[in-house]
């Protein structure tokens, strides 16, 4: 071993051994976190867009809420710039988990000002960002369940339309 890795285990055993500390670095927010993973089932309101369904957030913060608080945890979804910033959090001991994505910027969607457009993608993000730092369920999986297209046969049905 290198050490490094000595010091470090060296460091944790002490943290161990001291009494006034009972639990590793973020043993409580990882022991809730499974807890709360256990109980949580998935969540599928069904609401429908561009060809798969989901939960929307409303729907997801209305199940998690409860059993954060349950497991003493909680969370809070900030902007830094065009980042979003997910933090979970255990009430009690103050370990966190931190996760953070960037917000794609210059999008357009047909029938919606850039206003509208930004909004639309802080909250999809939110809504993928506390379900993924969660391990949770919140979409119906369609991703292999579609059907297989012959790109090669598609394309030369393209080709032959346009000669016709």
């Amino acid at each position: 071993m290198s050490k490094t890795t000595d010091k470090v285990i060296n460091l944790m055993e002490k943290e161990q051994a001291t009494p006034n500390n009972k639990c590793l670095p973020k043993e409580n927010i990882y022991k809730s976190l499974a807890s709360f993973q256990q109980e949580c089932q998935v969540i599928h309101k069904g609401t429908k867009g561009y060809g798969y369904s989901y939960a929307d957030l409303p729907s997801i913060l209305s199940v998690i809420n409860p059993l954060l608080k349950k497991h003493k945890l909680g969370f809070t979804q900030l902007l830094d710039g065009t980042e979003l910033r997910t933090i979970l959090f255990h009430v009690s001991s103050g370990d966190t988990i931190e996760s953070c994505v960037a917000i794609p910027q210059g999008v357009q969607l047909k029938g919606m000002n850039e206003f509208q457009v930004y909004g639309s993608a802080i909250t999809y993000f939110r809504r993928y960002a506390i379900s993924s730092l969660l391990g949770i369920v919140t979409d119906k999986d369609t991703d292999a369940g579609g059907e297989q297209v012959n790109s090669k046969k598609t394309i030369q049905i393209l080709n032959l339309k346009k000669v016709l």
